[in-house]
């Protein structure tokens, strides 16, 4: 659970939320969020309980999805840490950035197919309702958390959850080839 929180980075991603919405009213900006968590949520649950059928489909192993997914996230989190979140231009927040690729892209996705096989599909399942419910709730009062860590606070919030997730990104691409070896 905590893996996925990690990777989630509701905390670490205020201040991208905020960027993103920032010219937004008040009330479009809950719309927003509503339909972030809400697609954030229909894209984890559809991975947690059809991920293993649509790698199957592609012929594609766990192990080496585990690699792929962890070299993308590594990725993501040292770009992340180098040259810090840069957002897309301001029509397309919604969905899409919000809900995949920042909270539902390949390290989510990628970790809740590790969880189904780890720790079984209901830890998982309660892994994912827990987290939505702390994206949620974060979405619901991100200008209080915002105001109450200021800029820089969110920033190194940020920067130290990108470490985290790299190292969870290496974690995943030993895993995978030590399975596949």
């Amino acid at each position: 659970m905590i893996a996925l929180f990690a990777v989630l980075d509701p905390i670490g991603n205020v201040p991208i939320f905020i960027g993103l919405t920032s010219d937004l009213s008040e009330e479009k900006r809950r719309s927003v969020f509503n339909a972030t968590g809400i697609t954030a949520f229909i894209l984890l649950l559809a991975f947690t309980l059809l991920g293993q059928y649509i790698l199957e489909l592609f012929a594609i192993s766990v192990d080496s999805f585990m690699v792929a997914g962890g070299i993308l996230l590594l990725v993501i989190s040292v770009r992340i840490l180098l040259e810090g979140w840069r957002s897309p231009s301001k029509t397309r927040i919604g969905v899409v950035p919000l809900a995949c690729p920042l909270l539902v892209g390949p390290g989510a996705i990628t970790t809740s197919l590790i969880l189904v096989r780890t720790v079984g599909f209901i830890v998982t399942l309660i892994a994912v309702v827990v987290n939505i419910v702390i994206v949620w709730v974060t979405l619901r009062f991100i200008g209080r958390i915002y105001k109450l860590l200021g800029e820089t606070g969110s920033e190194i919030i940020a920067s130290i959850t990108a470490i985290i997730v790299a190292a969870i990104a290496v974690e995943y691409i030993a895993r995978g080839v030590r399975n596949l070896l």
